[in-house]
């Protein structure tokens, strides 16, 4: 689409979204990356009280467990493969896989004309457009590069360095492989101390958007901190602030069990993930949850400032993450694949004070698509583009959304590689696993086997309930567009080729 014609568009959808008839509501987005679900509890006081005021969300799932790709499906409503961002652009020769497609309505384009926008943060939304580079564009926009300045001219080094990175091998365009450098587990003080660390300046930045609002407009922003995504380059007090008797580690941290995928071992999850044993993951885990006290701190400043300015009581807030973190869960390390630890994400939703829920927990499957047609429908937005997201309203009002299944994919790190597609339905997540030309198939029940150790694949009890299953990701594929396809017989060709794990299976029943 030119240029001219992607305004028209937007000024098109942007005229008939306007909210009719009812005040905008402020709407705060505080999002953090790669932060486990299960890392809230004991160390996030801060998100602990949102959650109290607000409705937590049990079940909720990123789309894609990867940060660009799973930021334009939030900002869009819409699966990857209509957004057309899948991977991280970090390959010139996938970069075109990395960018979500010229005239898709997205958020900023929907609400900046109407509400006083800001995006403050890590800026992984890439668009074909660079609608963070645009001139016209009615955002504000303080991104890693401001900090980068901001850190240049105080003359201070940034977190991380080499000794926090090593090569993995990662595949480009599903032809040839290269070595990249990506984060490791490796953790390290930060010496510059807190008042320079980039969640910091987030927290900072996005209390001067707060404070110095447009106060004719209600306020959007999208505060897009980076912790605890590695590298485990932390400042005290925060590096030293948890021993490892300050927590209990998980069962499956370290673990490699049968039924898992070797395909992994192609992946930096497991190329990396599996070099570290469970008493080293337990070190790692006391840094971690040190860099997460940090975030929920940085979160406590901006909710504070919220109130301060009157603003808490009148806005919706969300706080979700882009995705998870493995952290030695079945001896991974990072995100880019669909157990729980990565797939599913820290989802809370606090309403303005006078609008009345019916629940303070929820269940039911969502996804990170679900927020922007949410927001737009409590805004009374008209003629909503269409979207895959659904509004959350119903759900809010103690009714079901009717809702049979969630779909995930991921389609390799910052070039085309390594493949997986995934259906959550009811209880059951199934993972389709794929390099080059081999796939393997994961079946697990997620209320008796919260660990994903169980492989039921194996299980010919199971057969019609994955063949079902099968046969919606099929659907799936072909209604969104993939470019890939699986053929209906996957399972049957799946359990050939791995006979022995039936047998091993059945012996052990």
């Amino acid at each position: 689409m030119k240029r001219g014609m992607f305004f028209i568009v937007l000024f098109f959808w942007g005229f008939l979204s306007n909210a009719q008839n009812k005040e905008l509501t402020p709407v705060i987005i505080i999002m953090a990356d790669q932060l486990r679900a299960d890392a809230l509890g004991d160390f996030t006081p801060n998100i602990n009280s949102l959650k109290n005021e607000g409705i937590a969300f049990n079940r909720a799932y990123c789309a894609v467990p990867l940060c660009a790709p799973s930021r334009s499906s939030f900002f869009t409503g819409l699966y990857a493969n209509r957004t057309g961002s899948m991977i991280n652009p970090f390959d010139k020769d996938d970069e075109m896989f990395g960018n979500t497609k010229a005239g898709i309505p997205n958020m900023y384009g929907l609400m900046e004309t109407d509400w006083d926008s800001h995006h403050v943060g890590k800026q992984h939304f890439f668009t074909e457009e660079k609608i963070d580079k645009d001139p016209a564009s009615k955002t504000t926009w303080i991104t890693q590069e401001d900090y980068s300045a901001w850190m240049k001219e105080q003359k201070k080094s940034k977190p991380g360095g080499k000794q926090y990175k090593d090569y993995a091998p990662e595949i480009v365009s599903g032809t040839h492989t290269q070595l990249r450098a990506y984060s490791t587990p490796n953790f390290g003080q930060y010496k510059e101390g807190v008042d320079f660390f980039l969640d910091h300046y987030i927290a900072n930045e996005s209390i001067k958007a707060i404070k110095n609002r447009n106060k004719n407009k209600p306020l959007l922003l999208n505060a897009m901190f980076l912790a605890p995504h590695p590298p485990l380059s932390i400042p005290e007090p925060y590096y030293s602030m948890y021993t490892t008797k300050d927590f209990v580690l998980p069962d499956n941290v370290g673990q490699w069990y049968p039924g898992q995928s070797p395909l992994q071992m192609y992946n930096l999850t497991g190329f990396i993930g599996s070099r570290y044993n469970r008493e080293q993951w337990r070190e790692i885990w006391a840094k971690y949850l040190g860099l997460v006290k940090l975030l929920d701190d940085e979160v406590g400043r901006v909710i504070q400032t919220l109130k301060e300015e009157g603003l808490y009581d009148k806005a919706i807030i969300l706080f979700v993450a882009d995705h998870g973190e493995m952290l030695g869960s079945h001896s991974l390390w990072q995100k880019m694949c669909m157990y729980e630890e990565s797939a599913r994400v820290p989802m809370i939703l606090k309403m303005p004070k006078n609008y009345s829920f019916a629940i303070k927990e929820s269940n039911e499957l969502v996804s990170l698509i679900d927020f922007l047609p949410t927001v737009l429908e409590y805004n009374h937005f008209s003629n909503i583009p269409k979207m895959d997201g659904q509004s959350l309203l119903p759900l809010l009002q103690g009714k079901s959304l009717n809702r049979k299944s969630i779909f995930i994919q991921y389609d390799g790190n910052g070039s085309l590689g390594s493949s997986q597609r995934c259906i959550v339905k009811g209880n059951y997540k199934l993972i389709v696993d794929m390099f080059k030309d081999e796939t393997y198939l994961e079946l697990y029940d997620l209320v008796k086997d919260k660990k994903e150790s169980n492989n039921l694949m194996f299980d010919k009890n199971y057969a019609k309930l994955y063949d079902d299953m099968i046969h919606d990701l099929i659907s799936y594929m072909q209604n969104t567009g993939d470019r890939l396809t699986l053929t209906k017989d996957i399972s049957m060709q799946f359990l050939k080729k791995y006979k022995n794990e039936i047998q091993k299976s059945d012996k052990s029943q």
